[in-house]
């Protein structure tokens, strides 16, 4: 906590030293010499642990191959997003035109990734992408110059709907919030539920964030379908799942949905949580060397229990060492970096990956059940599992 506290205070000075003049020259000397990078990331409010778990693998991954970024030292330089939409455009000038910055991490909330991206693409920036699933990102608005080392809000979903056929739940009923995540979601599942010879019975939504799930959960158990899927995350989920068993739902009707349904609130939902099927990139007990090492060193650097947003922290900082190696340092050389991190195979944590011509990884979904607060992994839902990049015309 304290060596972030320092960076942000020196950050703040150097800034404020910058706009009185200051320290031009060596700020001029430096730039020739130092990569600058910019983390936007929510550092207040809801996501503000999700924000300081992906710096905290970004770092870790260059703190490993020694600090540095293709033999070249690192400023950093960091903006709190807020988890705001509405600041996104301004919070990015903040990096990209205020601090020059030569390459922008961030960030959680896909309203504020469309700012991101809206100033990213008009700029040239380098860009990566930790979190944010909004499909545009690697679609419509893909960009060359804009990789994603998370997933799309389909990915997930998109492994799903075979699972639940296999499994002889031929009737299901979808819910979710009623909001651009929710609807990336049940795209997801529509295609592979249907394409797998399942039925789906009933779209069933609120607006987001609301929590007011009663009435829903009546209209399920009168429907009497073999199984639902749905979309949640973080304190929603926590108590749909609670609400779910509640209303004598859990043992009746299985209850399946995209990791996130069951990602950080297994403490808040406690047992209703149990026998809760998902499918997701990453999950608790992978039990891989690979992971086992990253978690070890997580825990002892952090001290606290990695979770999905801090490896997908960590893969970034890998996706970037990966391509400033390639090109010796040369952030300029933009076509060589860009290859580099196109044809990069990323030896991440949740297994080995590689990116899509939309630059979206492609990757392996397990499947998960909940067992003790555990999203214990049993068996992978999807192989190489790509998105579509439907709609991504590289410039």
């Amino acid at each position: 906590m304290t060596s972030r506290r320092l960076v942000l205070s020196r950050g703040a000075a150097l800034v404020g030293a910058a706009s009185t003049g200051l320290l031009l020259p060596q700020i001029a000397r430096a730039q020739g010499n130092k990569v600058r990078v910019g983390l936007m990331l929510p550092y207040t409010g809801t996501f503000a642990q999700l924000g300081v778990a992906i710096e905290n693998g970004v770092r870790m991954a260059i703190d490993e191959r020694g600090g540095k970024l293709g033999g070249r030292d690192i400023e950093w330089f960091k903006v709190d997003d807020e988890a705001e939409p509405s600041k996104g455009i301004e919070n990015a000038n903040k990096l990209v035109l205020r601090d020059k910055v030569d390459v922008l991490i961030g960030t959680v909330h896909s309203g504020v990734q469309m700012g991101i991206q809206k100033v990213v693409r008009d700029n040239g920036t380098l860009c990566l992408i930790p979190n944010a699933g909004v499909h545009a990102a690697t679609r419509a608005l893909c960009a060359p110059n804009v990789f994603r080392t998370s997933f799309t809000n389909s990915q997930p979903t998109l492994a799903l709907g075979d699972v639940m056929v296999k499994k002889g739940h031929k009737k299901a009923v979808w819910i979710t919030w009623k909001y651009a995540a929710g609807d990336e979601a049940f795209e997801g599942f529509k295609e592979s539920y249907t394409k797998a010879g399942g039925t789906i019975i009933k779209e069933l939504g609120l607006p987001f964030p609301q929590v007011e799930f009663q009435a829903l959960l009546t209209e399920i158990a009168a429907l009497k379908p073999d199984a639902v899927a749905c979309f949640f995350a973080g304190g929603g989920a926590a108590k749909f799942i609670k609400d779910y068993a509640a209303a004598g739902l859990k043992g009746k009707i299985p209850l399946y949905g995209s990791g996130f349904l069951t990602e950080g609130v297994l403490d808040a939902a406690g047992p209703a949580a149990d026998g809760i099927i998902t499918t997701m990139h990453y999950g608790d007990s992978l039990n891989t060397p690979r992971d086992n090492k990253f978690r070890l060193d997580y825990a002892k650097t952090f001290r606290m229990q990695p979770d999905v947003y801090a490896v997908q922290g960590y893969d970034t900082g890998l996706l970037l060492s990966q391509g400033m190696a390639a090109v010796k340092g040369d952030i300029g050389n933009k076509a060589a970096l860009y290859k580099a991190m196109e044809s990069a195979t990323i030896d991440s944590p949740r297994g080995k990956w590689t990116m899509s011509k939309s630059h979206n990884p492609v990757q392996d979904m397990y499947l998960r059940v909940v067992e003790n607060k555990e999203n214990k992994v049993i068996g992978i839902a999807a192989k190489a599992l790509a998105d579509s990049g439907a709609g991504c015309k590289m410039a």
